[in-house]
């Protein structure tokens, strides 16, 4: 009697990653003669055949890739996601896109749904409030987004070298008092890292701080902007360009053209409408492709260990 293995099976009593049995049986050359032999030798043992019915579940293929967003409208995600599905296509994997929501109690549900699936791995999104030990399991397997998780493979943003660039650009312009927009720190990036680095700039600088926290929503800008004006003040740092589009908003309503607004993430929105607003370049894109990059190489070589990429950012007027 024929022996019911699967591809994960095969991989473990073979000693390589799933991706590389997938290689094998599907005849593709970027496997050595001796990895390859030694797969076909375990398959030969056991007599394994992969299952027709689960290869029409997984769309014809046996490589596999969650992703899993916070938002699909965030226009920051659907850039990394963007960028990185041409590179998951071109080695053959699906993917998978599922969104949590910023629900940790989402993200466990669908990494449950993944791991039955038998994905091959998971770029992940990360967010305030989801935790290492949820993610653990997928050590070998997971590259996260924006967050940095300990023991985990991470792509981040320089969060506080962008409020850096920008006060940089005020200070050089001649603005003396600079306030800042933020959300709440409860958010560990773009509240809390891109807040401490304004106050940071202000202690080393010698200026007064200005803060005004609220949500990261255009209608969060245009309220607080009143709240962090004050007079003789020329130039707003905001936490993200669209806290920069409600802040720009009021100052047109209010004939306050000359107060410099800027933000962070290079919405062209922003400079459409409000052509002479100045923002930072994320890279997005970048963190994408290098997510799908760092993962791709965790699946194919497994001894290529875990990394910390953090993108470069850039001001762009």
């Amino acid at each position: 009697m024929t022996t019911r293995l699967t591809i994960k099976d095969i991989a473990r009593l073979s000693g390589v990653g799933k991706s590389t049995v997938s290689r094998v049986l599907n005849h593709e050359g970027s496997v050595s003669p001796r990895t390859r032999e030694r797969v076909e030798a375990v398959i030969r043992e056991h007599g394994f055949t992969p299952s027709k019915s689960a290869r029409a579940m997984r769309g014809q293929s046996d490589k596999v890739v969650g992703i899993i967003v916070s938002r699909l409208d965030s226009p920051s995600e659907n850039q990394a996601v963007r960028a990185m599905l041409p590179l998951l296509y071109q080695h053959g994997y699906d993917p998978i896109v599922m969104e949590s929501q910023f629900s940790a109690a989402r993200v466990e549900e669908h990494l449950q749904v993944l791991r039955q699936r038998n994905v091959d791995g998971v770029i992940l999104f990360g967010f305030t409030g989801l935790e290492e030990p949820l993610l653990q399991p997928w050590q070998a397997n997971m590259v996260t987004l924006a967050r940095d998780y300990a023991g985990l493979s991470s792509v981040c943003y320089d969060d506080a070298g962008a409020v850096r660039l920008l006060m940089d650009e005020l200070s050089r312009r001649g603005h003396p008092q600079i306030g800042y927009i933020g959300v709440t720190p409860e958010d560990a990036t773009t509240g809390l890292r891109r807040q401490q680095a304004y106050l940071d700039y202000c202690a080393d600088t010698g200026l007064v701080p200005q803060v005004a926290i609220g949500e990261l929503r255009y209608q969060s800008g245009f309220r607080l902007a009143p709240e962090v004006l004050r007079p003789g003040m020329q130039a707003l740092v905001c936490a993200s360009d669209t806290i920069a589009l409600g802040a720009a908003k009021y100052l047109q309503q209010h004939a306050l053209p000359a107060v410099q607004v800027c933000g962070i993430g290079n919405n062209p929105l922003l400079r459409f409408l409000f052509p002479e607003t100045f923002s930072i370049e994320m890279g997005y894109g970048t963190a994408g492709l290098r997510a799908a990059e760092q993962l791709l190489k965790q699946l194919q070589h497994p001894q290529h260990g875990i990394r910390q990429i953090t993108v470069p950012c850039h001001l762009v007027t």
